[in-house]
């Protein structure tokens, strides 16, 4: 790999730590890991291609384009955190990763079964990733950073929103939220 090339990847790769919070090689070989996946069976239940899937890993592509393949992304990382929690046992989650590939995506704040509480309303985790995520496909943190500066002397709430929500980390951004509804 040439230099330009390498700095292209890197570019890439910067982009998705901003977008997804990580690079997606690292965030889908977890995956790969803590579901016993192969790179094929993850991009079957995506809803990409193989090489697509490889491009992205690679960096050689930086954003998902799809907003459906974001959100069985973000249903397949809640499904691992279950598996490792021991909430789900392999077999179930076999079963789910069959549903999750055919989910259509629907709307960005969907309210599924692995998307709600036993009160059968979503998690506060999983509505907070959900609005990162389409916060997150439409600018990169930098950006969504530069309009919460600009919208902070007339919207200061709106800014603040923005910051924790579009440019931060999902465990703060669940704090900020539980902390608001007290």
């Amino acid at each position: 790999m040439d230099a330009a090339q390498q700095e292209a990847t890197a570019r890439a790769r910067e982009l998705q730590r901003n977008w997804y919070g990580e690079p997606l090689g690292a965030l889908f070989r977890k995956l790969i890991d803590d579901l016993g996946l192969n790179q094929a069976r993850l991009a079957a239940v995506l809803g990409l291609s193989a090489p697509m899937l490889s491009q992205l890993m690679s960096g050689q592509r930086a954003k998902i384009g799809n907003p459906a393949v974001v959100q069985r992304v973000q249903l397949l990382q809640d499904l691992s955190a279950q598996v490792a929690d021991g909430s789900v046992s392999a077999a179930e989650a076999t079963e789910r990763m069959d549903e999750i590939k055919k989910s259509q995506g629907g709307s960005v704040l969907s309210n599924t079964t692995q998307t709600t509480s036993g009160s059968g309303a979503p998690t506060v985790k999983r509505v907070v990733r959900e609005i990162q995520s389409l916060l997150r496909s439409v600018a990169a943190a930098g950006d969504i950073i530069d309009a919460a500066d600009t919208l902070a002397p007339t919207h200061p709430e709106l800014a603040e929103f923005l910051r924790v929500y579009g440019a931060g980390r999902t465990s703060d951004a669940v704090t900020h939220y539980q902390s608001h509804q007290s």
